[in-house]
């Protein structure tokens, strides 16, 4: 984990983007623009950019040395080596090269970085914009932390395909269809709620053990790690004028049923 000073920090401000239709009768848009800097995007496309031309430079550094030889013997051999070089390491816009011949018809090759070129790609390492609708009265720093929330929204994709296993299926009419989707969203509601409250109530933890036999690290409780560890549990229904219950629950069964506020004697509301 990094330490403190460390950690990745954002700087946000906004302005507005004009976005016009592709015909002239359309309506103009105007749109908030959030401009984003992340030192940590910074850093890595920092490094990223450091790799590739270091790469880069030892490849042109043997073309440099090979050219005239058997293995780039033409001048047509050494741009062709030198274009694909500049293709795959993504150096295309900051190389300039020179091949020229000997009097004996012998090509030499030489190149240079442009530094220039570089510092201006480097300029924008970090910064990326968001474009959003929300009210003015939602500020930039709000929007950023709505955008960084994002993928608990996506995650929810993967729940409907994990454990609600939901597949593809025909159906004739519109009404059905309709149902199916209310169905699955009320399933998927549950499915968060679920989740929710267990965090909710966990907090100020945020990590539990126990959820995978000999394996005792500490992780956050899932809507689908929850559900399993509970998926054992059995209902003895109500006889003899007796409430059901849940017989003899797990301890983790246990803690889950407690941070749900389902008491194990009595499961069903009254």
């Amino acid at each position: 984990m990094p330490l403190p000073w460390q950690r990745g920090a954002y700087r946000v401000t906004e302005d507005v983007m004009t976005l016009p239709g592709r015909r002239k009768k359309d309506p103009i848009h105007q749109l908030r623009r959030i401009l984003v800097y992340s030192t940590a995007n910074a850093g890595a496309a920092g490094k990223a950019r450091a790799l590739k031309l270091a790469q880069a430079r030892t490849e042109l550094d043997t073309l440099t040395r090979t050219a005239g030889t058997r293995y780039h013997p033409t001048v047509q051999a050494v741009t062709a080596k030198a274009a694909e070089i500049a293709r795959r390491r993504r150096v295309t816009a900051y190389l300039h090269t020179t091949i020229t011949t000997t009097p004996e018809g012998t090509p030499t090759f030489g190149w240079t970085f442009d530094q220039s070129a570089i510092d201006a790609d480097a300029a924008g390492d970090g910064w990326y914009a968001l474009l959003t609708n929300l009210a003015p009265d939602i500020d930039a720093t709000e929007v950023l932390h709505r955008y960084k929330n994002q993928p608990v929204v996506e995650r929810r994709y993967g729940d409907l395909k994990g454990p609600l296993a939901v597949a593809p299926i025909f159906l004739q009419h519109n009404r059905r269809i309709t149902a199916l989707i209310t169905v699955i969203c009320l399933a998927l509601l549950i499915f968060c709620l679920i989740e929710r409250e267990v965090r909710t109530n966990l907090a100020p933890d945020t990590d539990m053990i126990g959820f995978y036999t000999n394996d005792r690290r500490p992780m956050k409780p899932t809507g689908r790690l929850i559900l399993k560890a509970l998926g054992d549990l059995r209902l003895i229904p109500a006889h003899h004028g007796q409430p059901p219950t849940i017989p003899k629950p797990g301890w983790l069964q246990a803690h889950l049923l407690d941070l749900l506020h389902v008491d194990p004697t009595q499961p069903r509301w009254p």
